[in-house]
């Protein structure tokens, strides 16, 4: 954990979570929150989450993530706790894979 108290969660979430809006709610959430980072479809059909800000915002995503968007149905989120890296500006939607 850096000196500002920030924290990096890193989720794959499974489940029927593509094609149901769930990155622009995701995105929506994160901003509102206050969180940095993105968010990003995948190949295998999962979706990727890279957020970063304090613990407390990160769980309170990590929350929302379970849910998803009204038409989601997660079944299970793949979780990672790193240290923020302070290299993101915003939370958007990314379309590429490079990190």
């Amino acid at each position: 954990m850096g000196d500002s108290g920030h924290e990096q969660l890193r989720a794959v979430v499974h489940g029927r979570v593509q094609g149901v809006n769930f990155r622009a709610y995701t995105v929506e959430e994160a901003t509102e929150l206050g969180l940095t980072g993105w968010v990003r479809n995948c190949p295998d059909r999962t979706v990727e989450v890279c957020a970063e800000g304090p613990r407390e915002r990160l769980e309170q995503l990590l929350r929302f993530l379970y849910r998803g968007s009204p038409s989601a149905q997660v079944t299970s989120i793949d979780v990672q706790w790193l240290p923020a890296t302070h290299r993101y500006r915003g939370f958007e939607v990314r379309y590429g894979y490079e990190d």
